[in-house]
């Protein structure tokens, strides 16, 4: 997720500093918007307005993926998944360019968020909705049974948890609030909304790409905990600190050329394992430190219980 206000700059002293359009980075906020936009209309297509006359989508499809006949609409969807994506790299892009640039405004602050609202929130919800949470033929009844009682209502969990996290992030990184230093420079409080669409949409790639959707099945509890992981206090590495001028160790830097390597070799499934690493090493990093704490609380609490059992 990115940020429009480095902290350093002075407080704006009314509403039309506060509220000035930079060209530069605004236009790649605009650009995510777009692509979430366009991410929509895919789903919808690929769901509903599939005719004969689509199948140039399915050959592009067909081109994309190792599929050699891949399911009616599936283009479709496949698209709408890199539209996400796009939206995803047009949302890193923005905040860096406002940082470097030196043309931060709260407008582009909140122009940020309601764009991450609908390409990283209704976007991925949509996709999601169309491909594993709606019933549909061929699905075992038991199942589409469950989709179609509880579907509706994963899809919002999904979405009212990515809501609440970009409004919080908004209100921990206000300027006018004390405090918010800490939020703007370090790492992030929960998940990012934009890294959670973006590990479902990779991971809906990579089964699309191999014709697994028997399988999308396990999207479901894994959505259930990305939603959860964005409303957590778990610390998440923003990477706002790396740029153009950044070092690195030369063994760090190994480790990349060749992470770039294996991810163009096994490009169909590259991305969802670089969002699942990301998703997952923050709380199992953290997980034993709050099992201490908990286990503290836990001894504390035993100890009350026998001291108010003595008096």
């Amino acid at each position: 997720m990115s940020e429009k206000n480095d902290g350093e700059n002075n407080l704006w002293q009314n509403v039309h500093q506060a509220s000035k359009i930079y060209i530069l980075p605004n236009s790649f906020t605009a650009g995510n918007l777009f692509f979430g936009f366009l991410a929509i209309i895919l789903c919808i297509q690929g769901k509903f307005n599939y005719s004969s006359q689509d199948r140039a989508i399915d050959y592009i499809a067909s081109i994309m993926t190792p599929m050699s006949s891949p399911a009616q609409g599936t283009g479709y969807y496949l698209l709408a998944i890199l539209c996400i994506l796009a939206s995803f790299m047009c949302d890193a892009f923005d905040g860096r360019v406002a940082r470097a640039s030196g043309k931060t405004s709260l407008f582009g602050k909140e122009f940020d968020s309601i764009a991450d609202c609908v390409s990283f929130g209704v976007a991925p919800c949509m996709l999601m909705y169309f491909l594993i949470l709606q019933p549909s033929d061929g699905m075992n009844e038991g199942y589409a049974k469950l989709v179609g009682n509880t579907g509706w209502l994963i899809g919002f969990i999904f979405m009212l948890c990515a809501g609440i996290r970009l409004a919080r992030f908004n209100v921990l990184t206000n300027p006018y609030i004390g405090g918010h230093e800490k939020y703007e420079k370090g790492d992030f409080a929960g998940l990012p909304a934009p890294a959670a669409a973006g590990t479902v949409a990779s991971i809906a790639l990579t089964m699309l790409s191999f014709d697994l959707r028997n399988y999308m099945v396990v999207l479901i509890p894994l959505m259930i905990l990305i939603a959860w992981f964005m409303v957590s206090n778990i610390p998440y590495p923003s990477f706002k600190h790396i740029n153009w001028t950044t070092s690195m160790r030369f063994r760090s830097f190994v480790i990349l050329v060749v992470c770039v390597i294996l991810a163009f070799v096994f490009r169909e499934y590259s991305f969802a394992i670089m969002f699942l690493a990301y998703v997952f090493y923050p709380p199992l990093k953290y997980a034993p430190r709050g099992l201490k704490i908990l286990s503290y609380k836990f001894k504390k609490l035993n100890r009350l219980k026998k001291l108010n059992r003595r008096k």
